[in-house]
């Protein structure tokens, strides 16, 4: 059934909006198209949702941009795995890398979880669209949809602007030690929810480093608690849009095997590609790095850090047969509800371990 997001803009991250049913037509965008060349929808629903917020102003957006370059700095800084692959991916593609979505984790307790991050997001225009549960895995999820953003000039941060998922862990469903050890640290932290974006940008934990027991109580029950006690804000991982390339890597089963011929390993939990119900939408990960880190008893032991994702959204069924040049990929007014629903939660079922 095609469906649509329907509601206004909510000014609390935590809205969400209801679903209703939709009519199914293609969504068409405005502008005079060139000879034979038709603006059309990637994996979108097949109706027109509301629109999202407008364009950020141009001083708004240059600001906007350079803090989630700054996040995207911590990240390839701790992940070399992603920042080889996306040079290796320029070197053969060229620059034409653009950022599906960017993911973060946050502890649900005491201010701590996503309206921490998330309220950035929104004085910039985003948009919260859908709660999602995951209870096997005691999480909560928002996804975010970006403003209006066609009038961008680069790629990667520069591009067009990437979906927002923010993730947290139900701490008060955790066992009674992990509880104590994760609101210890909070306690420590004083008023950093407050500042987790600045937190994102620099790397830093917002709370006293932990110390290697406490950080192996929590390894044991959940990998997400473990992984946010010392990594904190920082951006778990991004998404490249492999469909936005223009050599053959685009279409992802090659980009896979671009990957493993330059010796990265891929996450082959529940395969190595992750294929949505209606087939438009497929994805795969690498395996998540790790690094030595030292711990506040003067511990130094490995900790998992960040991986990178991958993702094709397909042609609508009815678009299928129209050559490359044909296609004009437009986002900004496309809601893939199929990766919404099943998209995101593959990726929490799928997320690689340590």
């Amino acid at each position: 059934m095609a469906v649509a997001l329907a509601g206004a803009r909510s000014t609390g991250a935590a809205a969400i909006l209801r679903l209703v049913p939709a009519a199914a037509a293609p969504v068409r965008l405005g502008g005079t198209p060139g000879p034979r060349r038709r603006r059309i929808a990637m994996a979108a629903a097949a109706s027109a949702p509301p629109a999202p917020a407008d364009a950020l102003p141009k001083g708004a957006d240059s600001f906007f941009r350079t803090v989630i370059s700054n996040m995207e700095k911590v990240y390839l800084s701790r992940n070399p795995t992603a920042k080889t692959i996306l040079e290796l991916v320029r070197s053969y593609d060229g620059d034409h890398i653009c950022y599906d979505h960017f993911a973060f984790r946050t502890f649900g307790v005491d201010g701590y979880g996503i309206n921490s991050l998330a309220e950035f997001f929104t004085d910039f225009g985003y948009v919260p669209r859908e709660e999602l549960r995951f209870p096997a895995k005691k999480l909560r999820a928002l996804w975010f949809s970006p403003p209006t953003n066609d009038g961008y000039t680069g790629t990667g941060v520069y591009g067009p602007l990437p979906r927002i998922f923010i993730s947290e862990l139900l701490v008060d469903e955790l066992s009674a030690q992990s509880q104590d050890i994760i609101h210890k640290y909070i306690r420590t932290s004083g008023k950093g929810n407050k500042h987790a974006t600045l937190a994102s940008t620099s790397g830093e934990l917002t709370w006293e480093k932990p110390i290697y027991s406490d950080f192996q109580v929590l390894s044991r029950e959940s990998e997400y608690a473990a992984w946010t006690l010392v990594n904190g804000y920082a951006l778990n991982h991004t998404t490249i849009s492999t469909h936005r390339l223009i050599s053959d890597i685009r279409s992802i089963s090659k980009f896979n095997k671009f990957v493993e011929d330059n010796g990265f390993k891929l996450n082959s939990e529940g395969g190595i590609l992750k294929v949505s119900p209606d087939g438009l939408l497929q994805q795969s990960s690498t395996v998540a790095d790790s690094a030595l880190f030292t711990f506040a008893d003067g511990i130094t032991e490995s900790i998992p850090r960040s991986y990178i994702e991958f993702a094709e959204r397909l042609l609508l069924p009815q678009f299928k047969d129209l050559p490359n040049d044909e296609v004009c990929i437009f986002y900004s007014y496309c809601i893939d509800f199929s990766w919404h629903e099943w998209g995101f939660n593959k990726l929490i079922s799928y997320l690689p371990e340590s």
